[in-house]
């Protein structure tokens, strides 16, 4: 008779053709651990084949669900269910994944508003398994050099701090659930919310907060944080790239300035996913209340009218010319 390996843990993955799936598989098959059965709406996953090619596979959620349930019954555990799922949809996820007895890890934003967290404690605090979050930017050694050099800084001045990302998407994007508010949170929380996060665990909670720009490509504000004033600019757009990157043929463009010292850390994130589930798997991940801070100042951006900046809270990016949204000019 075969003795399982009790250091091993099955996984199950919802979202396998998703951009961010390759990550998770990755980390699991490094990490020695096992993915049973996968799903996705869409059959584009020959990723799995080099990763998992023994997983079973399903477009149909129900089968999915009903093959996940017939494996627990016959005594096999399901340890792990990771969600690289759309954002509107990891709630009713990670639920369903709570209730199989399994713990979850979830991509960003865990959800979408303060509201579904306490939603998700009430169901956490019954059942046995964790909800674990994916804040990679936590674990990247440069963050975690800064936010050790705040921390130890004996002024109380605070520091002045500019963010411009720069993530090009094409057309595509704009039909896709990603270009959606409702389905995504908008730019602010699709693309914003690491950044969020890590500028909240380094410089300490939000005390004022202004929007300057929050349209279909483009995000922008002020905000006041308990050790920092930080100027930010998100875009989709490629328009916004300045010119050196446009020369250089870059499609994107991230840039963290503190003081008048560019803060460096456009390296190192190959590996922090890797670093996330290993973390998680020692039982010392980011949960339900890490992901809080950053799901409500992300919350908060999308509901908050926009004002015009005085002239010293307003990011360089902020006077590009706005542009149309693409279908706006699109023939039916």
């Amino acid at each position: 008779m075969e003795v399982s390996d009790p250091s091993k843990k099955t996984f199950a993955l919802i979202g396998a053709a998703g951009y961010v799936a390759p990550r998770h598989l990755a980390a699991i098959r490094e990490l020695g651990h096992e993915l049973v059965a996968a799903f996705d709406p869409s059959d584009s996953v020959g990723i799995l084949d080099s990763y998992f090619p023994e997983a079973a596979f399903f477009t149909e959620f129900e089968r999915f669900d009903r093959f996940l349930d017939k494996m627990i019954r016959s005594g096999r555990q399901l340890d792990y269910l990771s969600i690289c799922s759309p954002n509107y949809l990891h709630d009713a996820h990670i639920r369903f994944g709570l209730r199989l007895g399994a713990s979850v890890i979830c991509e960003k934003p865990l959800v979408l508003n303060p509201w579904n967290l306490d939603g998700l404690a009430q169901v956490e605090a019954d059942l046995s398994g964790r909800v674990w979050n994916i804040l990679q930017l936590r674990l990247h050694a440069a963050v975690q050099a800064l936010k050790a050099q705040v921390a130890s800084s004996s002024t109380s001045d605070k520091q002045e701090v500019d963010l411009s990302y720069i993530t090009s998407r094409g057309q595509w994007y704009y039909a896709s659930w990603k270009g959606q508010l409702a389905r995504s949170g908008g730019i602010a929380t699709n693309i914003g919310i690491h950044f969020f996060d890590m500028l909240s665990w380094v410089f300490g909670p939000v005390e004022q907060l202004e929007v300057h720009l929050h349209t279909h490509d483009r995000a922008a504000g002020y905000l006041e944080l308990e050790k920092a004033r930080v100027k930010w600019f998100l875009s989709i757009n490629a328009d916004c790239l300045p010119a050196t990157a446009k020369a250089a043929g870059q499609r994107t463009f991230r840039s963290l300035t503190i003081g008048e010292q560019a803060f460096d850390f456009s390296k190192g994130f190959e590996e922090l996913h890797r670093a996330s589930y290993a973390q998680i798997l020692a039982g010392k991940g980011y949960g339900l209340q890490d992901a809080r801070p950053a799901i409500v100042l992300a919350e908060q951006i999308r509901n908050t009218p926009t004002v015009v900046p005085a002239k010293e809270r307003a990011h360089p990016l902020y006077a590009l010319p706005l542009q149309p949204h693409p279908f706006s000019q699109r023939p039916d």
